[in-house]
């Protein structure tokens, strides 16, 4: 298995090679002859200029999966760029008309186009510099998580959290449950702690409590209304664990915190 850094040079990697082939994608699909020649010159072979452009994704399909993988890892190793990244995307809440300054992907994927008359004033185009500034963002975070400059700890203690759920489902495993849900406790409040302090949250509590780091991301809007009850009712079940005596936990309950600490980990970030 490799370890959590392997896998986000691996997904960077990734990332940033599939992002290269959306941008010709979409260079093509929007001046298929001028990307045809322009290859046919550098490669002195037209045939094998064809057969490159035949191999190439649709910017249309590839687009949403590429978005969503690379919004996340922008949102975990450069979170101070990602509405820059988000904002290439979404169409502008105020915008009143198109132009080729507000014209995002989103537009270019209906295939949005503005003509007065039969002259066209924008089109899909138009979207292109904003697709490469979204690559160019995924490539500082990048240059970021090489980089001295990046804090791995994070990244360390997800290491560190995933063999501690792993501990917990042992004893889980063996009957003890209360110990299981404990360590599970455990982890989800280091979590959202360490989540607090990425993101430079300032805590009231001295030694917050999961309740207390729960909201605090909430009212930071890290987190929505539908992920903070479903933490606070991961929180229950250890405080059953942990504080009431006279009431045994359940496997099942168990197995929700322990389910349930595993998914908040890997995308509350």
């Amino acid at each position: 298995m490799p370890s959590n850094i392997e896998k986000y040079r691996s997904d960077l990697k990734s990332l940033i090679e599939r992002g290269e082939l959306l941008r010709i994608a979409m260079d093509y699909e929007c001046d298929p002859k001028g990307l045809r020649d322009a290859l046919a010159s550098k490669l002195s072979d037209k045939k094998k200029a064809e057969e490159y452009l035949k191999k190439l994704p649709s910017f249309v399909e590839g687009y949403q999966p590429w978005y969503s993988e690379a919004k996340a890892l922008v949102r975990q190793i450069i979170p101070d760029r990602l509405d820059d990244f988000v904002v290439l995307y979404e169409r502008p809440k105020t915008r009143k008309q198109i132009n080729y300054g507000n014209y995002v992907v989103y537009d270019y994927l209906q295939q949005l186009q503005v003509t007065r008359g039969t002259e066209v004033l924008v089109e899909s185009s138009a979207a292109i510099p904003q697709f490469r500034q979204q690559l160019n963002i995924v490539k500082s975070a990048q240059a970021r998580f090489e980089s001295s400059l990046f804090d791995i700890r994070q990244l360390i203690m997800a290491d560190i959290f995933d063999s501690e759920i792993d501990v917990a489902r042992e004893l889980a495993k063996h009957g003890f449950l209360r110990a299981a849900g404990a360590v599970a406790g455990v982890v989800l409040e280091k979590h959202l702690g360490q989540v607090c302090d990425n993101r430079s949250i300032k805590l009231t509590k001295k030694h917050p409590a999961i309740s207390d780091l729960n909201d605090a991301l909430r009212s930071s809007s890290v987190i929505d209304t539908a992920q903070w009850r479903y933490i606070q009712h991961l929180a229950d079940i250890r405080n059953l664990c942990d504080h009431d005596k006279k009431k045994e936990p359940t496997a099942s309950q168990l197995s929700d915190l322990l389910d349930g600490v595993a998914k908040v980990v890997k995308t509350v970030l």
